[in-house]
């Protein structure tokens, strides 16, 4: 419990500076620039249950942005969980923003979003996961409150599971089992530069994120919470650190918390 009061009261806090929209582990309802592109590569390092092993997955994305309202991500799910290296899937994600108020220092903004994944590792836990271990299709919806210096982001999405390649689902009742509903919060702020010169200034935001996920069929729910540091370099490169915590694990997950690495960079005007 204290624990928990302690997340808590740290969101509160972030909830009071200045924010950022660049989440890590959540998507914010604002886009990238129209006309650009980014390159990805995410790293995770989970510890496997009861094993103690420690495996690491590479997620290799894309980024497009097409016009300030649509933008997608291509990206490849690579892991060692097999105990050797394997490409295992990718999956496709498309963004819509179709609402939005702007003010000078305030916008509110709603978008949907829609993922299709495919993957031929094992089936292997109750959860649903779309990026790394199973197939299927996720369409949500995301809203995100700019307040000032505060920014403010939740989504919610259904989540529809399919058989992996070449592997079956280890419960009888596929349709239902492979139902869930997804939910996140985020919020974040920025540490440094305390006052803008140009934009060569390194940026340095924190943010706390909220991801959970519930079983349709089973009404299992998970719930993890992820401090992050990230670091902004001249603009076009980030540098994102954080680490999953599980605070509700009812929901059967065989890695539930592990750390994260990013390394992104962004091309503006690529086409």
């Amino acid at each position: 419990m204290r624990k928990l009061i302690f997340l808590f009261a740290l969101s509160a806090l972030v909830q009071n500076l200045h924010a950022q929209e660049l989440f890590t582990y959540t998507e914010p309802a604002s886009n990238m620039a129209s006309r650009s592109m980014g390159f990805r590569m995410t790293s995770t390092l989970m510890t496997e249950r009861p094993t103690a092993v420690v495996n690491t997955h590479f997620n290799p994305e894309i980024m497009v942005g097409i016009s300030k309202r649509w933008m997608f991500h291509l990206d490849a799910f690579i892991s060692n969980r097999a105990g050797e290296w394997e490409a295992e899937g990718g999956s496709i994600y498309i963004k819509r923003r179709f609402y939005s108020i702007d003010d000078v220092h305030s916008h509110f903004r709603m978008a949907a979003i829609g993922r299709f994944s495919f993957n031929n590792s094992d089936i292997h836990q109750e959860a649903v996961d779309l990026n790394g271990h199973n197939s299927g299709l996720e369409l949500g919806l995301i809203a995100t409150q700019l307040l000032h210096k505060v920014a403010l982001s939740g989504s919610v999405s259904y989540i529809q599971g399919t058989e992996n390649v070449g592997e079956k689902f280890y419960t009888k009742d596929v349709k239902l089992n492979r139902r869930a509903l997804g939910f996140t919060f985020s919020t974040g702020k920025l540490f440094l530069p305390k006052s803008y010169q140009d934009y060569n200034q390194l940026n340095v935001n924190g943010m706390v994120e909220w991801i959970g996920q519930t079983n349709l069929n089973s009404g299992n729910t998970f719930l993890d919470v992820s401090p992050v540091l990230q670091f902004i370099i001249k603009s076009r490169m980030r540098l994102d650190l954080g680490y999953r915590i599980p605070v509700s694990n009812r929901l059967s997950r065989t890695a539930p918390g592990g750390g994260l690495i990013r390394f992104e960079y962004n091309i503006f005007n690529a086409f």
